[in-house]
């Protein structure tokens, strides 16, 4: 495993973040996974902004004014994002990662992914031992149904993240 050299410091991370516009740029350049227009972009961001889908166009051309001036170029220079500006689209690079994770997004429950993932491992860990060290109630399902209900589980919680985060951008842009 190589180790990255070029992480992006805390202070810089913190300085990007500390605009509510860029965060939930980033979140919905995440979001669509992929390559997006400054305009799908900018409608989004509005979106989420005013709540109504569609946005009104007053929001909609200032959510674009101010990314395109001010925004995607401070994340551009961080190397958080690849703009083309001749084109007007953008997508997140590798460094956005590092300002992802200071910005986890939750699962439906309040609680972050990592969290529900790691209780998930915890859980599935505790009943498969249990099983093995035959616990009452618990030994008498075989280890392997318990394992498979674990790995049905992580399925399902996959699932669930991948609807969450990809596919409420689509609904999104088909409202407008």
């Amino acid at each position: 495993m190589k180790l990255r050299n070029d992480v992006l410091p805390a202070e810089q991370v913190y300085a990007i973040l500390a605009n509510e516009r860029r965060r939930c740029a980033i979140e919905q350049l995440g979001s669509a996974g992929g390559t997006v227009s400054v305009n799908e972009l900018s409608t989004l961001v509005a979106c989420r902004e005013t709540g109504e889908t569609p946005p009104p166009k007053r929001s909609r051309e200032s959510v674009y004014t101010s990314l395109v001036q001010t925004h995607l170029p401070r994340l551009a220079d961080a190397g958080v994002i690849s703009y083309d500006r001749e084109s007007q689209t953008l997508e997140l690079s590798r460094r956005a990662r590092d300002v992802r994770l200071y910005t986890e997004i939750l699962a439906p429950g309040g609680a972050t992914w990592s969290e529900l993932y790691r209780a998930l491992a915890v859980g599935s860990l505790l009943v498969v031992l249990a099983t093995l060290l035959d616990v009452p109630l618990v030994s008498a399902v075989d280890p392997v149904l318990w394992t498979s209900l674990a790995l049905g589980a992580f399925a399902a919680a996959s699932a669930v993240q991948l609807w969450v985060n990809r596919f409420s951008v689509l609904r999104q842009l088909r409202l407008r």
